[in-house]
């Protein structure tokens, strides 16, 4: 048996200690040398699980989407200098979807910034914006001899307790808040050196558990206003699978004063919700938007997707919104009223509990619009030629059961919301930030940690993006990526005031003429190609008939004809 070595220097000895006592063993390094004591410390550990990559933005989405799968803090590992600020998209990410990440970033000591030293920035709270608590550490000269002087060991023993605290704080405050923090660690050289025996034991400081209050005057008053509204709305935004109990979504689902929006993100279905929001509302007119305005808004989950949603609610707000969730609540409508700091579940089990129900017609009418808005969606797919809204429902329809679906951003999650779902797909997407970069780092990081089968479903500039995503040997054999190529940014063409010129295509739409052949035979996936929906029907069979090697399918549809075909979808419901 290998025996472990530790860091010679006893602040990484403290950083690796204190993960390991709080559970935090999944460990992303990005090589470098003043992460050295770091990675030896980290590496040389049995209990840690250790992943190499070596671009810092990759590596960020990857332990992002890993910390998405398994629901606990990923540590990240870089060196100094620009390194870390290549986190930063995924931790502007991880602040807003409420993922928990800890950036362990290497320095310099503090005098050797700004003096003209190689690889050296401005390292101290550099997230200072978009992190729930930044760490920043003493550094230590680790003498060969032992220093008598009382002083530079009282300064020494003053340092190691800042420290510990800092860590200490920052590690507890990633589990208890769900987020980044971020701890700066500076060091000095040599780095390299290691030992058998760790030379500190640093104090661990328990996490605690916060216990939120929902006062008895609070629940009487909200459950008289709920049981007098006729018209209640409930909006589940990004929610992880299986997080809300079966037994409130049948009990939501036979109260006719209840109306329940779902996005494709919410991993929330029942026959009774209405879960192609811009379907329903795209062409309502005023009448029916008044029609539809509830009297109270109760909100679960993260971030919304539809524009449209949005714009609604907030022309015609509910006299009352709540949010349920333990840690923020958003007035993205700008009506909030209550937020309630407890899991849905507990909230439901305490609030409900007498399952009263109210007689209303506000279900039943608008589950009536929904049927005819399904009918005329049907009508409309089987009329149209190939564009990209047929390539997604053939994707949809032909991807097999209880898959794993990581969304890319911008069209890609946006045609998700048009279509039913099967409810044994588990959907993901980056909607903290919304950004395009990092899906597919994200996707082969919780592909990783869930063990299951996953596809990444992306558009062609997100996947050519974030192409460095492929760069690491920790791709699963039954990995499958589908590709959307339409020649550049389509989402930009449905916006208002679009007009087709040399401007429009080359600083908006990012047209281009790549494809991902070359980049599958380079990080060793089998390639195939689609560009009419038979083609689309047959490759998609074929990719998950093997499971032996990661497949990708480029699927190629008409960059001119895309925007049209969407437009008049909306409006074929007029």
């Amino acid at each position: 048996m290998k025996k472990r070595l530790y860091s010679k220097i006893p602040l990484a000895q403290s950083i690796v200690a204190l993960c390991e006592a709080k559970g935090i063993t999944n460990i992303v390094i990005s090589p470098g040398s003043r992460n050295a004591p770091l990675i030896i410390g980290f590496s040389e550990h049995p209990k840690m699980q250790c992943y190499s990559i070596v671009d810092e933005r990759c590596a960020a989405f990857f332990a992002l989407g890993i910390a998405q799968q398994i629901q606990k803090p990923v540590a990240l590992v870089c060196t100094s200098g620009s390194a870390l600020l290549n986190y930063y998209p995924a931790i502007s990410e991880a602040f807003y979807s409420d993922i928990p990440l800890v950036v362990l970033s290497a320095d310099r000591p503090v005098e050797r910034i700004d003096i003209g030293d190689g690889q050296t920035i401005r390292q101290k709270n550099v997230f200072e914006n978009h992190i729930l608590y930044s760490a920043n550490l003493y550094s230590e000269i680790v003498a060969e001899t032992k220093i008598n002087d009382p002083r530079v060991n009282q300064k020494q023993r003053e340092a190691q307790k800042h420290n510990e605290r800092e860590i200490n704080l920052a590690l507890n405050m990633v589990i208890e808040q769900k987020g980044p923090v971020h701890i700066n660690v500076p060091f000095y050289e040599p780095l390299y050196d290691k030992i058998e025996f760790p030379t500190i034991t640093p104090k661990n400081i328990p996490v605690e558990t916060p216990c939120h209050q929902f006062s008895k005057e609070l629940e009487v008053e909200m459950l008289l206003e709920w049981s007098q509204a006729k018209r209640k709305m409930i909006l589940i935004g990004v929610n992880s699978p299986d997080s809300i109990d079966q037994e409130w979504i049948e009990y939501f689902a036979n109260d006719p004063s209840v109306l329940v929006l779902t996005e494709t993100t919410s991993n929330i279905h029942h026959h009774s919700h209405i879960n192609c929001i811009d379907q329903l509302i795209s062409t309502l007119k005023d009448k029916e938007f008044k029609e539809l305005q509830p009297d109270i808004l109760l909100t679960i989950g993260g971030m919304v997707v539809s524009k449209r949603i949005k714009s609604f609610l907030r022309q015609y707000q509910p006299k009352s919104h709540w949010h349920i969730n333990l840690k923020k609540a958003y007035d993205t409508y700008f009506c909030l009223t209550e937020h309630i700091k407890l899991e849905p579940n507990v909230f439901f089990s305490r609030f409900f509990k007498d399952k009263k129900i109210k007689e209303s017609p506000y279900k039943s009418f608008w589950l009536f619009v929904r049927n005819q808005r399904r009918i005329k969606h049907e009508e409309y797919l089987k009329k149209i030629s190939f564009t990209d809204l047929k390539a997604y429902e053939a994707i949809f329809k032909e991807i097999p059961d209880k898959q794993m679906i990581q969304l890319s951003n911008s069209s890609t999650v946006r045609y998700a919301q048009l279509f039913t779902l099967k409810p044994s797909l588990k959907m993901f997407c980056n909607r903290g930030t919304s950004g395009i970069d990092g899906s597919t780092s994200t996707a082969i990081g919780a592909a990783l940690a869930s063990g299951g089968s996953t596809t990444l479903l992306t558009g062609d500039l997100s996947f050519f993006y974030d192409s460095n995503g492929l760069w690491n040997s920790y791709i699963p054999s039954d990995f499958k990526i589908i590709v959307i190529n339409n020649e550049g940014g389509g989402i930009f063409r449905i916006l208002p005031g679009k007009e087709e010129s040399l401007n429009f295509s080359t600083y908006f739409e990012t047209t281009h003429n790549l494809t991902a052949i070359h980049l599958s035979k380079m990080f060793g996936f089998d390639y195939h190609t689609a560009h009419n929906l038979e083609e689309v029907n047959a490759e998609i069979q074929k990719i998950y008939k093997n499971d032996s090697t990661p497949q990708l399918l480029e699927i190629f549809t008409p960059r001119k004809e895309n925007d049209n075909t969407l437009i008049d979808y909306f409006k074929y419901f007029i």
